[in-house]
């Protein structure tokens, strides 16, 4: 699976992005979809996952401003980003596991796209 990460770029404080996460080589519909950031200087962190039952988390950084979901049909997934602060930027990847469970951790995912750069100003 070949992941590509877009739609980040810069926003001022409150506004809104909407991220794509492209599949191609295989068909997302049984994988879990997270996306993860990394501002720089600190690590990557969780920042939301939609396992392939519909099932969807994120941090709580992140719960009530972002919202997930995938569309099967286009073996893409999306990561809706509202009311932005300046804490939000960072590099944004979107990440497959491909047990469809998906997890808070990394290290429990397959494939990774190159991640997107989202910038918000205050």
């Amino acid at each position: 699976v070949q992941l590509q990460a877009s739609g980040g770029g810069l926003v001022q404080a409150g506004g809104s992005l909407r991220l794509s996460c492209a599949a191609s080589g295989r068909t997302l519909r049984n994988y879990a979809v997270g996306w993860f950031r990394q501002a720089p200087g600190k690590e990557r962190e969780f920042v939301s996952v939609i396992r392939s039952d519909g099932n969807t988390y994120y941090a709580d950084s992140v719960n009530g401003r972002f919202t997930i979901s995938r569309d099967n049909a286009k073996n893409t997934g999306y990561l809706q980003m509202n009311s932005l602060k300046p804490e939000d930027t960072a590099t944004y990847y979107c990440a497959a596991d491909f047990r469809g469970g998906g997890t808070v951790l990394a290290s429990s995912y397959d494939y990774w796209g190159q991640g997107t750069l989202v910038t918000v100003s205050s």
